[in-house]
């Protein structure tokens, strides 16, 4: 599948009060945070939207109180990295 491009209004993206240089860091994180959260994607798939490593994602879900989802596409993606 294609990359997609999102259009963002800046006048709601003024009004969030996020750092220019942080922005679509900051972004990426809330959409993967809130994806993941709905099940929409998998840990792997969250990790790599945010831009994180997985520690680093489980630790921000920790903080937002988001319960850790664990499937069979995770564990394959752990079996893979064991590998390595």
């Amino acid at each position: 599948m294609k990359d997609v491009t999102l259009t963002i209004p800046g006048d709601v993206l003024a009004a969030a009060k996020i750092p220019r240089q942080r922005l679509q860091q900051e972004l990426k994180k809330e959409l993967a945070l809130q994806l993941y959260r709905e099940g929409l994607v998998s840990n792997f798939g969250a990790c790599r939207l945010a831009g994180l490593e997985k520690p680093e994602f489980q630790y921000l879900l920790g903080q937002r109180g988001i319960a850790q989802q664990y499937d069979v596409e995770d564990y394959e993606q752990d079996l893979e990295n064991l590998a390595q």
